[in-house]
C-alpha cells in the first residue's frame, strides 16, 4: 500500500506537481481547492488541483503546475504559509500526475501499471498517486500577476462596464470587482495577506461579487492593488481601483 507522507530525507526531484499536507481537515473540499487555486496561482499556470474527500487524503492535496519553474518558485515562497489556521508542508510530488504523464508520452493506464507491478512482486513505498481518487477538476488557468487588463476587457455586468465614473485618489482601502459570488473572505485574506499592512477584509453580502481591503496605509495598497490587478479566481479577473471616502 502507498503511504500517503513523504520519509524523511529522501530527495524527491524538482517537478510540476507539489504534494502538500498539514492542511486543515475541516475546510471542505471544493473550498479547499478553490483557495489553494487561489493562493498558488499567482506563481505560474496551474493545470490542476487534487484534493479528496476519503479519510487517508484528509489534510492533503496536489498542485501541478505547468513548468517545473513555477513549482519551486511556489515551493520556496509558500513553505510554512498560514493556509486556514495551519502551516502548509510542502514537497515535490513522488508519483507524476496523469495530465503530465500523457504530455510527456509516459502515461500508461492505471490497470497496466497495477498489472506490472503485480507480476513483478515488488512493493514499493511512496507517497500516494494524486490520481487515484477522481474528484472535480479545477480548470487550467494562468493568473494576471500584476497585470492591468485594458479597458476592452474589463468585466462587464450586464450592459455597464464594472468601473467607477470617477476614480478615487490613492488611499489605504482597495475596492475589489468581480469576484465569484462563492468567494470568502478567508480566500481574500490568504491572497491579499502575501503583502505587508493588510488590516481588514470586508464583504458585502447584499452585493455578491465585491469585497473592500484595507491596508495599514496607502503605500502597501498600492504595492497589493499593481501584485493582483487581473489576477483570476475561478476565470473572474478581479479589477482593483481604490475605494472612495
Amino acid at each position: 500500500m502507498a503511504e500517503v507522507t513523504q520519509a524523511q530525507g529522501e530527495e524527491v526531484p524538482p517537478n510540476m506537481t507539489l504534494y502538500i499536507n498539514n492542511l486543515n481537515e475541516k475546510i471542505k473540499i471544493d473550498q479547499l481547492k478553490k483557495s489553494l487555486l487561489a493562493v498558488f496561482s499567482q506563481f505560474g499556470k496551474i493545470l490542476e488541483v487534487l484534493a479528496f474527500k476519503t479519510l487517508k487524503h484528509k489534510g492533503q492535496a496536489w498542485v501541478i503546475f505547468e513548468d517545473v519553474s513555477s513549482a519551486t518558485n511556489a515551493l520556496r515562497r509558500m513553505q510554512g504559509f498560514p493556509f486556514y489556521d495551519k502551516e502548509m508542508r510542502i514537497h515535490y510530488a513522488k508519483t507524476k500526475s496523469d495530465i503530465i504523464a500523457k504530455a510527456d508520452g509516459t502515461f500508461v493506464p492505471r490497470e497496466k501499471r497495477k498489472r506490472h507491478e503485480e507480476k513483478g512482486g515488488k512493493k514499493r513505498k511512496e507517497q500516494l498517486d494524486p490520481n487515484q481518487a477522481a474528484a472535480g477538476l479545477n480548470p487550467a488557468y494562468a493568473g494576471a500577476y500584476g497585470a492591468t487588463p485594458p479597458l476592452s476587457q474589463l468585466p462587464y455586468l450586464g450592459a455597464r462596464p464594472i468601473v467607477p465614473e470617477a476614480p478615487a485618489p490613492p488611499n489605504n482601502i482597495l475596492f475589489i470587482q468581480n469576484l465569484p459570488h462563492d468567494a470568502t473572505t478567508m480566500m481574500l485574506q490568504m491572497l491579499f495577506n502575501q503583502y505587508p499592512g493588510l488590516k481588514d477584509v470586508r464583504m458585502v453580502e447584499t452585493k455578491p461579487g465585491i469585497a473592500f481591503v484595507e491596508y495599514e496605509n496607502e503605500m502597501q495598497s498600492t504595492v497589493a492593488m499593481q501584485a493582483l490587478q487581473g489576477f483570476k479566481i475561478q476565470q473572474n479577473q478581479m479589477l482593483i481601483t481604490y475605494a472612495k471616502k
